[in-house]
């Protein structure tokens, strides 16, 4: 069955970085769309980054823009999200996500996708 593992979350002060890890196993992780969401407490799930395993393709979404990057390790079936410069209002539970397809229509809405992970917290102080 279709299984994702975040980790990487911890504590940080603003300006910091953090990289979150996501290992996917039970499916064709080569060619798939996965992506990275949050949510913070009160707030509706909102999409960081999505990524085409097979093209490399990413799409990131305009809030963190410019300070967080996806990369993938194909050998080892894991999803990076690199982030920089983290900001308070980072502050959230972050989740790793595969619609288990080769595409999607609108890859940065949560409603795309299928499998979720159970998430990781990041948390940044001011």
């Amino acid at each position: 069955h279709v299984q994702l593992v975040e980790s990487g979350g911890g504590s940080v002060q603003a300006g910091g970085s953090l990289r979150l890890s996501c290992g996917a196993s039970g499916y064709t992780y080569s060619s798939n769309c996965m992506g990275w969401f949050r949510q913070a407490p009160g707030k509706e799930r909102e999409a960081v980054a999505a990524h085409y395993t097979g093209t490399a393709t990413t799409y990131v979404a305009d809030s963190v823009k410019g300070r967080f990057a996806i990369s993938q390790d194909n050998t080892k079936n894991v999803l990076y999200l690199q982030m920089n410069s983290l900001q308070p209002e980072d502050t959230a539970m972050y989740y790793c996500a595969t619609n288990g397809a080769l595409w999607a229509v609108d890859p940065l809405s949560p409603d795309e996708y299928k499998y979720w992970g159970q998430g990781t917290q990041v948390t940044v102080s001011s």
